[in-house]
Protein backbone atom coordinates (compact mmCIF):
# COMPACT_ATOMS: atom_id res chain seq x y z
CA UNK A 1 0.00 0.00 0.00
CA UNK A 2 3.01 2.32 0.97
CA UNK A 3 4.24 1.80 -2.99
CA UNK A 4 0.96 2.95 -4.59
CA UNK A 5 0.73 6.10 -2.02
CA UNK A 6 3.95 7.61 -3.51
CA UNK A 7 3.75 6.37 -7.08
CA UNK A 8 0.16 8.28 -7.35
CA UNK A 9 1.68 11.22 -5.77
CA UNK A 10 3.95 11.41 -8.04
CA UNK A 11 1.56 11.35 -10.99
CA UNK A 12 -0.19 14.10 -9.55
CA UNK A 13 2.63 16.17 -8.86
CA UNK A 14 4.59 16.40 -11.94
CA UNK A 15 1.88 17.83 -14.27
CA UNK A 16 1.43 20.51 -11.26
CA UNK A 17 4.98 21.72 -11.68
CA UNK A 18 4.82 21.80 -15.45
CA UNK A 19 1.87 23.78 -15.64
CA UNK A 20 3.03 26.79 -13.71
CA UNK A 21 2.67 29.83 -15.44
CA UNK A 22 6.44 31.87 -15.91
CA UNK A 23 7.41 35.24 -16.44
CA UNK A 24 10.00 35.11 -19.62
CA UNK A 25 12.77 38.00 -19.71
CA UNK A 26 15.14 38.47 -21.97
CA UNK A 27 18.60 40.19 -21.58
CA UNK A 28 19.22 42.42 -24.32
CA UNK A 29 23.27 41.68 -26.05
CA UNK A 30 23.06 44.60 -28.59
CA UNK A 31 21.68 48.03 -28.43
CA UNK A 32 18.80 47.55 -31.09
CA UNK A 33 16.15 49.92 -32.26
CA UNK A 34 12.71 48.70 -31.08
CA UNK A 35 10.09 49.50 -33.30
CA UNK A 36 6.30 50.02 -33.22
CA UNK A 37 5.76 47.73 -35.90
CA UNK A 38 6.62 44.22 -37.31
CA UNK A 39 7.30 46.27 -40.30
CA UNK A 40 9.82 48.33 -38.42
CA UNK A 41 8.50 51.31 -40.75
CA UNK A 42 7.95 53.21 -37.12
CA UNK A 43 9.61 53.97 -34.10
CA UNK A 44 8.50 56.80 -31.71
CA UNK A 45 11.05 58.24 -29.64
CA UNK A 46 13.80 56.27 -31.39
CA UNK A 47 13.51 53.56 -28.56
CA UNK A 48 16.92 51.14 -28.56
CA UNK A 49 17.23 48.51 -25.93
CA UNK A 50 19.76 49.12 -23.68
CA UNK A 51 22.61 46.52 -23.42
CA UNK A 52 22.13 44.48 -20.12
CA UNK A 53 19.01 45.09 -19.38
CA UNK A 54 16.36 42.60 -19.70
CA UNK A 55 12.92 42.69 -21.06
CA UNK A 56 9.60 41.29 -20.44
CA UNK A 57 8.82 38.69 -23.40
CA UNK A 58 5.20 39.27 -24.65
CA UNK A 59 4.68 37.55 -27.80
CA UNK A 60 7.47 35.09 -29.86
CA UNK A 61 6.45 35.65 -33.67
CA UNK A 62 8.62 35.36 -37.37
CA UNK A 63 11.88 36.03 -35.63
CA UNK A 64 10.45 38.77 -33.34
CA UNK A 65 9.99 39.19 -30.15
CA UNK A 66 6.88 41.61 -28.59
CA UNK A 67 8.75 43.04 -25.32
CA UNK A 68 7.59 46.36 -23.52
CA UNK A 69 9.38 49.49 -23.08
CA UNK A 70 8.80 50.94 -19.53
CA UNK A 71 8.17 54.26 -19.48
CA UNK A 72 7.65 54.91 -23.10
CA UNK A 73 4.27 56.62 -24.32
CA UNK A 74 4.18 53.78 -26.57
CA UNK A 75 5.30 50.48 -24.53
CA UNK A 76 4.96 48.04 -26.45
CA UNK A 77 7.69 47.11 -29.27
CA UNK A 78 9.05 44.74 -31.56
CA UNK A 79 12.15 43.95 -31.83
CA UNK A 80 14.38 41.62 -33.61
CA UNK A 81 15.13 37.82 -31.42
CA UNK A 82 18.56 38.38 -32.11
CA UNK A 83 19.41 41.02 -30.29
CA UNK A 84 18.87 39.15 -26.90
CA UNK A 85 20.33 36.68 -25.25
CA UNK A 86 19.42 33.58 -26.45
CA UNK A 87 18.53 32.11 -22.94
CA UNK A 88 15.51 33.30 -21.03
CA UNK A 89 15.45 33.48 -17.52
CA UNK A 90 11.96 33.89 -14.80
CA UNK A 91 10.94 36.42 -13.15
CA UNK A 92 7.84 35.37 -11.76
CA UNK A 93 9.37 34.68 -8.33
CA UNK A 94 11.18 38.28 -8.22
CA UNK A 95 9.87 41.02 -5.63
CA UNK A 96 7.92 43.73 -7.96
CA UNK A 97 9.81 46.94 -8.22
CA UNK A 98 7.96 49.94 -6.91
CA UNK A 99 10.19 52.44 -8.00
CA UNK A 100 9.92 50.82 -11.96
CA UNK A 101 9.10 52.97 -14.92
CA UNK A 102 5.39 53.42 -15.54
CA UNK A 103 4.29 55.92 -17.26
CA UNK A 104 5.20 59.32 -15.43
CA UNK A 105 1.88 61.12 -15.10
CA UNK A 106 -1.88 58.72 -14.13
CA UNK A 107 -5.26 59.22 -12.86
CA UNK A 108 -6.63 56.92 -11.15
CA UNK A 109 -10.42 56.45 -11.29
CA UNK A 110 -12.31 55.42 -9.14
CA UNK A 111 -16.41 55.14 -8.33
CA UNK A 112 -18.87 55.08 -6.26
CA UNK A 113 -20.73 51.97 -7.20
CA UNK A 114 -24.18 53.03 -6.22
CA UNK A 115 -24.13 55.92 -8.07
CA UNK A 116 -23.14 54.70 -11.08
CA UNK A 117 -25.81 52.08 -11.09
CA UNK A 118 -28.15 54.86 -10.27
CA UNK A 119 -27.72 56.19 -13.63
CA UNK A 120 -26.76 53.30 -15.10
CA UNK A 121 -29.34 50.84 -14.50
CA UNK A 122 -29.43 48.81 -17.66
CA UNK A 123 -25.70 47.69 -17.40
CA UNK A 124 -25.18 43.64 -16.10
CA UNK A 125 -23.22 44.80 -13.16
CA UNK A 126 -26.22 47.19 -11.70
CA UNK A 127 -29.32 44.77 -12.33
CA UNK A 128 -28.41 42.67 -9.72
CA UNK A 129 -26.47 45.25 -7.14
CA UNK A 130 -27.39 43.68 -3.92
CA UNK A 131 -26.22 45.47 -0.22
CA UNK A 132 -23.84 42.54 0.03
CA UNK A 133 -21.77 43.46 -3.16
CA UNK A 134 -18.82 44.86 -2.21
CA UNK A 135 -19.55 48.21 -4.53
CA UNK A 136 -22.41 48.70 -1.86
CA UNK A 137 -19.81 50.25 0.63
CA UNK A 138 -16.33 50.20 -1.24
CA UNK A 139 -14.97 52.32 -4.06
CA UNK A 140 -14.76 50.21 -7.16
CA UNK A 141 -12.58 50.51 -9.77
CA UNK A 142 -12.88 52.48 -13.07
CA UNK A 143 -9.60 52.52 -14.16
CA UNK A 144 -5.74 54.04 -14.42
CA UNK A 145 -5.38 56.41 -16.88
CA UNK A 146 -1.52 57.20 -18.30
CA UNK A 147 -1.61 61.04 -18.51
CA UNK A 148 -2.44 63.03 -20.81
CA UNK A 149 -5.40 62.63 -22.10
CA UNK A 150 -4.09 62.05 -25.45
CA UNK A 151 -2.01 59.13 -24.29
CA UNK A 152 -4.41 55.72 -25.77
CA UNK A 153 -4.25 53.06 -27.85
CA UNK A 154 -0.86 52.27 -27.56
CA UNK A 155 0.47 49.68 -30.72
CA UNK A 156 -3.37 48.79 -30.62
CA UNK A 157 -4.26 47.86 -34.04
CA UNK A 158 -7.71 49.74 -36.64
CA UNK A 159 -10.00 46.96 -36.28
CA UNK A 160 -9.68 46.46 -32.26
CA UNK A 161 -9.69 50.38 -31.54
CA UNK A 162 -12.93 50.43 -33.90
CA UNK A 163 -14.09 47.48 -32.18
CA UNK A 164 -13.52 49.07 -28.42
CA UNK A 165 -15.12 52.90 -29.71
CA UNK A 166 -17.97 51.02 -30.75
CA UNK A 167 -18.46 49.47 -27.28
CA UNK A 168 -17.82 45.67 -28.94
CA UNK A 169 -16.12 44.88 -25.57
CA UNK A 170 -16.94 41.66 -25.37
CA UNK A 171 -14.87 41.01 -29.06
CA UNK A 172 -11.95 42.23 -27.25
CA UNK A 173 -9.25 39.50 -26.98
CA UNK A 174 -9.32 38.06 -23.29
CA UNK A 175 -6.67 39.45 -21.41
CA UNK A 176 -3.64 37.21 -20.49
CA UNK A 177 -3.98 37.42 -16.40
CA UNK A 178 -3.09 35.49 -13.82
CA UNK A 179 -5.77 33.18 -11.97
CA UNK A 180 -5.36 35.35 -9.11
CA UNK A 181 -5.26 39.09 -10.59
CA UNK A 182 -8.54 38.40 -12.73
CA UNK A 183 -10.16 36.74 -9.46
CA UNK A 184 -9.50 40.03 -7.84
CA UNK A 185 -10.58 42.29 -10.89
CA UNK A 186 -14.13 40.71 -10.95
CA UNK A 187 -14.72 41.56 -7.64
CA UNK A 188 -13.19 45.64 -7.64
CA UNK A 189 -14.30 45.99 -10.81
CA UNK A 190 -17.64 45.36 -11.03
CA UNK A 191 -17.55 46.34 -14.65
CA UNK A 192 -15.63 43.33 -15.04
CA UNK A 193 -19.45 41.96 -16.45
CA UNK A 194 -19.48 43.96 -19.31
CA UNK A 195 -15.92 43.32 -20.23
CA UNK A 196 -14.97 46.96 -19.24
CA UNK A 197 -11.37 45.53 -18.03
CA UNK A 198 -11.00 45.12 -21.81
CA UNK A 199 -12.21 48.60 -22.78
CA UNK A 200 -9.76 49.47 -20.30
CA UNK A 201 -6.74 47.75 -20.52
CA UNK A 202 -6.64 47.96 -24.60
CA UNK A 203 -7.64 51.89 -24.27
CA UNK A 204 -5.36 52.62 -21.52
CA UNK A 205 -3.58 50.05 -20.19
CA UNK A 206 -1.16 49.53 -23.14
CA UNK A 207 0.48 53.12 -22.80
CA UNK A 208 1.24 51.86 -19.37
CA UNK A 209 4.28 50.50 -18.92
CA UNK A 210 3.66 46.78 -18.13
CA UNK A 211 1.85 43.82 -18.47
CA UNK A 212 -2.62 43.45 -18.16
CA UNK A 213 -1.94 41.71 -14.55
CA UNK A 214 1.21 44.32 -13.88
CA UNK A 215 -1.12 47.46 -14.87
CA UNK A 216 -4.46 45.87 -12.88
CA UNK A 217 -2.56 44.80 -9.68
CA UNK A 218 -0.99 48.38 -9.59
CA UNK A 219 -4.44 49.99 -9.75
CA UNK A 220 -6.16 47.45 -7.27
CA UNK A 221 -3.96 48.42 -4.87
CA UNK A 222 -4.11 51.61 -5.05
CA UNK A 223 -8.13 51.93 -5.22
CA UNK A 224 -6.90 49.32 -2.21
CA UNK A 225 -5.43 52.20 -0.10
CA UNK A 226 -8.20 54.71 -0.28
CA UNK A 227 -10.75 52.12 0.92
CA UNK A 228 -8.74 51.10 3.49
CA UNK A 229 -8.22 54.98 4.48
CA UNK A 230 -10.48 57.63 6.46
CA UNK A 231 -11.94 58.37 2.85
CA UNK A 232 -14.02 55.53 2.25
CA UNK A 233 -15.20 55.90 6.46
CA UNK A 234 -16.24 59.54 5.85
CA UNK A 235 -18.36 58.22 2.80
CA UNK A 236 -20.22 55.68 4.43
CA UNK A 237 -20.65 58.13 7.48
CA UNK A 238 -22.81 60.80 4.90
CA UNK A 239 -24.37 58.21 2.95
CA UNK A 240 -27.91 59.67 2.00
CA UNK A 241 -26.37 63.49 2.84
CA UNK A 242 -24.76 66.37 0.75
CA UNK A 243 -20.79 66.57 0.55
CA UNK A 244 -18.16 69.00 -0.60
CA UNK A 245 -15.34 68.46 -2.64
CA UNK A 246 -13.54 70.86 -0.11
CA UNK A 247 -14.40 68.34 2.73
CA UNK A 248 -13.42 65.66 0.50
CA UNK A 249 -10.03 67.14 -0.04
CA UNK A 250 -8.93 67.42 3.55
CA UNK A 251 -10.03 63.63 4.78
CA UNK A 252 -7.25 63.09 1.83
CA UNK A 253 -4.85 65.37 3.45
CA UNK A 254 -5.29 64.11 6.97
CA UNK A 255 -4.93 60.91 5.34
CA UNK A 256 -1.76 61.20 2.94
CA UNK A 257 -0.67 64.29 3.86
CA UNK A 258 -0.79 67.84 3.56
CA UNK A 259 -1.71 69.35 -0.11
CA UNK A 260 -2.70 65.53 -0.87
CA UNK A 261 -6.66 66.32 -1.58
CA UNK A 262 -5.25 69.01 -3.90
CA UNK A 263 -4.82 66.22 -6.83
CA UNK A 264 -7.93 65.09 -6.23
CA UNK A 265 -10.89 65.89 -8.32
CA UNK A 266 -15.17 64.92 -7.99
CA UNK A 267 -17.82 63.77 -11.07
CA UNK A 268 -21.21 64.01 -10.34
CA UNK A 269 -24.63 63.12 -12.69
CA UNK A 270 -27.79 64.20 -11.24
CA UNK A 271 -26.70 65.27 -8.00
CA UNK A 272 -24.83 62.19 -6.97
CA UNK A 273 -21.26 61.52 -6.51
CA UNK A 274 -20.26 58.94 -9.50
CA UNK A 275 -16.39 59.06 -8.91
CA UNK A 276 -12.92 60.18 -7.55
CA UNK A 277 -10.43 60.90 -10.25
CA UNK A 278 -7.09 61.15 -8.20
CA UNK A 279 -3.97 62.58 -9.99
CA UNK A 280 -0.20 60.66 -9.22
CA UNK A 281 2.92 60.47 -10.79
CA UNK A 282 4.71 57.29 -10.39
CA UNK A 283 8.35 55.64 -9.09
CA UNK A 284 6.63 54.35 -5.85
CA UNK A 285 3.41 51.68 -4.83
CA UNK A 286 2.32 54.18 -2.34
CA UNK A 287 -0.47 57.04 -2.91
CA UNK A 288 1.37 58.95 -0.11
CA UNK A 289 4.04 59.51 -2.26
CA UNK A 290 2.64 59.71 -6.04
CA UNK A 291 0.22 62.17 -4.98
CA UNK A 292 2.55 65.14 -4.55
CA UNK A 293 3.74 63.97 -8.12
CA UNK A 294 0.18 64.61 -9.28
CA UNK A 295 -1.00 66.91 -11.56
CA UNK A 296 -3.72 69.73 -10.19
CA UNK A 297 -6.66 70.30 -12.20
CA UNK A 298 -9.77 71.79 -12.26
CA UNK A 299 -13.10 69.55 -10.75
CA UNK A 300 -16.00 69.40 -12.62
CA UNK A 301 -18.10 68.85 -9.83
CA UNK A 302 -17.38 70.22 -6.19
CA UNK A 303 -20.94 69.31 -4.16
CA UNK A 304 -23.23 66.39 -4.18
CA UNK A 305 -25.00 63.26 -2.87
CA UNK A 306 -23.51 59.94 -1.35
CA UNK A 307 -25.99 57.73 -2.12
CA UNK A 308 -26.68 54.63 -0.98
CA UNK A 309 -27.48 50.85 -2.78
CA UNK A 310 -30.88 50.37 -4.54
CA UNK A 311 -33.14 52.54 -7.00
Amino acid sequence: MKKLIVISTLIISLPLISMAKTKEYKEATKSCEAFNNMKHTTNTNGIKLKVGDEYRVLEHKKGQILTLIKGERIAQRWVDESCFNKQSTDNSTKKRNSSKKTSKQNLLAISWQNAFCQTHQYKKECKRMSSKDFGASYFVLHGLWPQPKSNQYCSVGKREVGMDKNKQWHRLNKLDLTSSTRERLAKLMPGYDSNLHKHEWIKHGTCYGTGASEYYDDAMDLMTQVNESKVREFFIKNIGKKVSLKDIRKVFDSEFGRGAGEHVTMNCSKGLITELWIYIGNGSDKLKELLPKGETPKSRCYKGLVDAVGY
